[in-house]
């Protein structure tokens, strides 16, 4: 309980402090110690794939987008110094307390035992062939779920695009990096991408039976790719680029060709054929795996930008 109660405290405290941090840098430093103090609250809660989606995604990623739009906010300092009113701060305010206060409401309302779907989730699972029960509800039982998730990642990616001044069309995203002699980040980028790629690989195999999975292997495949662009040790290929797009597209592509099959032979969109959901999900989450990563790259490395 002690703690369970620092990491509480801890969580309330990083959360103030980034509603309260005047400069945008020091509130997205919070915000991403705050993500990673939520990754040690689900450890404690034994949801370790929440743990794991939390500290890449949310505090990694999402981390790694605001501090780059922080930084373009910087570039625009008139734009950046005129804060919100006395009005809009508490409409905002009261709005944030209203929200609390809902989820805990319907917190302290739930019956105890709180309703559950697990037990039907274990006497399923069989059928799947995954030993890990949330695998199986993201690729099987709530499959349209995850299907929905990974084609807004496409979306993105083309709404990131679309943002791109039509003189550097179709050019490489993001700016170009220059290549590093030496230093600390030189020496990452040589020596963490391999390392990385084999966490990967393991994240991704080992999430049929434990904690794991498609996008905590891809958050850290797009990382490894990103320190390795961030060195200057790669040139990033154009947005016209065939291979890139189909790359981005494949995964849920494959996602909803599987579900019309499961439709045609089964009677429903996203079902698996007895004896073969096994190597069936895990073709599309190796498949997935690839676009999620390339998308969540090409979502931080931003659009074409202008060149000289």
């Amino acid at each position: 309980m002690i703690a369970d109660a620092l990491i509480a405290a801890a969580i309330l405290a990083v959360a103030l402090a980034t509603v309260a941090a005047r400069g945008s840098f020091t509130a997205v430093a919070l915000f991403i110690a705050y993500g990673l103090l939520l990754s040690f609250a689900w450890v404690r809660l034994g949801a370790m794939d929440v743990a794991l989606t939390e500290a890449a995604i949310g505090a990694g990623l999402s981390g790694a987008l605001l501090l780059g739009a922080a930084s373009r906010v910087a570039r625009h300092p008139v734009a950046a110094e005129r804060p919100p009113g006395r009005a809009m701060t508490v409409a905002i305010g009261i709005g944030c307390a209203g929200v609390t206060a809902a989820l805990a409401a319907a917190i302290l309302a739930l019956p105890d035992p709180a309703p559950s779907l697990a037990p039907q989730v274990a006497a399923n699972m069989q059928a799947t062939g995954l030993g890990n029960p949330v695998a199986a509800v993201l690729m099987s039982f709530r499959g349209l779920d995850t299907l929905l998730e990974s084609a807004v990642l496409v979306l993105a990616v083309i709404a990131a695009w679309s943002l791109a001044p039509k003189e550097s069309w179709p050019g490489p995203p993001g700016l170009v990096q220059p290549l590093l002699p030496g230093g600390p980040l030189a020496l990452l980028a040589r020596l963490l991408p391999p390392l990385g790629i084999l966490v990967a690989v393991h994240v991704l195999w080992i999430g049929k039976d434990a904690p794991g999975g498609k996008f905590q292997a891809a958050a850290i495949l797009a990382a490894m790719w990103m320190l390795a662009w961030m060195a200057g040790r790669v040139a990033l290929p154009p947005v016209s680029a065939r291979w890139l797009r189909v790359v981005v597209a494949a995964g849920p592509a494959l996602f909803i060709a599987i579900g019309l099959l499961g439709w045609l032979t089964e009677g429903a969109f996203l079902a698996y054929p007895p004896g073969l959901a096994l190597p069936i999900i895990m073709v599309v989450e190796i498949a997935l795996t690839a676009s999620i990563a390339v998308a969540l790259a090409l979502l931080v490395i931003g659009p074409p930008v202008r060149r000289a």
